[in-house]
């Protein structure tokens, strides 16, 4: 069984979906449903632990007082896919890095392209931020969120970097 609620969000409605063992996906209002698959029933249920832990740290990041996420995670992907995601925790708040430069943090230089289309199948938008991640000539490329969100993101985190 998942659990789910929606936040409403400078960003838009954020659908937060999580298991019992973590948080499974934040999804945005125009999603494809292929984007994240969710086999398991859904149910409406704010006051699921994780759901609201989620729920709180994203109205706190919304607001500028938290830069990190504290959320168990319960996603799956492939192994590949696996990397890129752990990879994308490990960028600063505040901080861009280009596709490129992730697929050489993660010993595959040459993979730039898969890279960029397993950033596009992150499950947990913003709290896995797939968003710090640019073209290699600083232009903002791809995002499940759209580009005018992405483009938010990355302001509100340099307002609100110390």
């Amino acid at each position: 069984m998942l659990y789910e609620t929606t936040l409403a969000s400078p960003v838009g409605p954020l659908r937060i979906i999580a298991s019992d063992e973590g948080l499974r996906a934040v999804l945005w209002p125009d999603d494809t449903p292929d984007r994240v698959r969710l086999s398991e029933p859904i149910e409406e249920n704010a006051d699921h632990p994780i759901v609201a832990a989620t729920a709180a740290q994203l109205t706190e990041y919304f607001s500028g007082t938290r830069t990190d996420f504290d959320l168990p995670l319960d996603v799956a992907g492939t192994d590949f896919q696996m990397a890129c995601w752990r990879e994308l925790s490990e960028i600063p708040y505040g901080s861009k890095i280009s596709y490129g430069e992730q697929a050489k943090r993660i010993n595959r230089p040459t993979a730039v392209r898969a890279v960029g289309a397993a950033n596009g199948r992150n499950p947990v938008s913003i709290v896995v931020p797939c968003h710090r991640v640019v073209a290699s000539n600083g232009a903002l490329t791809g995002y499940a969120g759209g580009l005018s969100t992405k483009q938010w993101l990355l302001a509100h985190e340099a307002a609100n970097k110390d």
